[in-house]
């Protein structure tokens, strides 16, 4: 299952590469390797729009939900094979499923582009370019970016190229994403023609990570301007160790909002149900992610507002 394809050099090169690792630099490899990974994406994204800065958080929330759509569409379409799948040589030292045979394809995913090279290029690259604090910031969007696409590679999971496009990839994003939004002025029509596009992987896609994507920028589409009109939230001021606890509350909350409703909008479809990648499932699977996305997104920072008024 699945396309095997590279370059006669890049098997040489992760191999040399992990004939250097011991059990120190694989720990920390593998450390690095989870600042491209979802959980840490919540977190940093719940930070920025849900304490540091809404409106930031809008920016960069719309090209992270594009570049997790479009990773899932790219990869459907080139169908690569892991580089531990098809040489002997190559130590996985970090499957994408950790619960699955490693040479499950269907669990463990496509190799190319690299999910967790887009991820970082889009949202620590969003950050720096939006928030155009200077230099420092910007130099840290790309040694964090390099180190996490060079885990990827020394983990055996990726190929060199399935790094150096997903830094294309997502490059790509953070700047055209901007470019369409002054040519298309109205925004609902801009979020249509994404969600259209994006709707493309429908008729080839059979992966759950692209349904719940969808499911994601769906919701965040509907999300942002319901709460602009019903909600209207404010930032928290940084300043101050109450300040800071209010931040962690408001992040520890949208996550718990986010397990707590995946999981109870689970429960009246069996575990084979779920798991069986027919159109069914995902079509529940897309819901589930838009329903999630835009309580979490839109309806959760009504709680803000209350809290502030009983704190005043």
């Amino acid at each position: 299952m699945g396309n095997t394809m590279f370059f006669p050099w890049e098997p040489s090169f992760i191999m040399a590469l992990q004939s250097v690792m011991g059990p120190a630099l694989t720990w920390l490899m593998s450390l690095i390797t989870n600042f491209g990974e979802e959980l840490i994406l919540i977190i940093v994204m719940g930070f920025i729009y849900w304490c540091y800065d809404k409106e930031l958080g809008k920016r960069a929330g719309t090209n992270i939900v594009l570049c997790v759509v479009l990773n899932p569409l790219l990869k459907n379409v080139v169908m690569r094979r892991r580089p531990y799948m098809d040489h002997p040589g190559i130590r996985c030292l970090k499957a994408a499923d950790s619960t699955a045979d490693i040479y499950d394809v269907a669990a463990q995913g496509y190799s190319f582009p690299s999910g967790h090279a887009m991820n970082s290029t889009t949202i620590y690259g969003s950050i720096a370019r939006y928030e155009k604090s200077g230099k420092a910031l910007q130099i840290g969007a790309c040694v964090l970016t390099f180190v996490v696409g060079l885990s990827r590679v020394m983990l055996g999971v990726h190929y060199p190229t399935d790094v150096l496009v997903g830094w294309a990839v997502g490059l790509m994003i953070i700047f055209l994403v901007p470019w369409l939004q002054k040519k298309i002025r109205n925004r609902w029509l801009f979020h249509l023609l994404l969600v259209l596009l994006s709707c493309s992987g429908i008729f080839y896609c059979h992966t759950n990570d692209y349904y719940s994507a969808l499911g994601l920028m769906i919701g965040f589409f509907l999300a942002i301007p319901f709460e602009e009109r019903f909600v209207r939230f404010k930032s928290v001021d940084l300043n101050g160790a109450k300040s800071i606890l209010w931040c962690f509350l408001r992040i520890l909350g949208g996550g718990l909002i986010y397990y707590v409703l995946n999981t109870v909008l689970k429960l009246p479809f069996s575990k084979s149900f779920l798991e069986s990648q027919t159109a069914g499932a995902f079509l529940v699977r897309t819901i589930r992610y838009s329903i999630v996305t835009f309580i979490a997104i839109g309806v959760y920072p009504m709680i803000f507002k209350y809290v502030e008024k009983v704190k005043s």
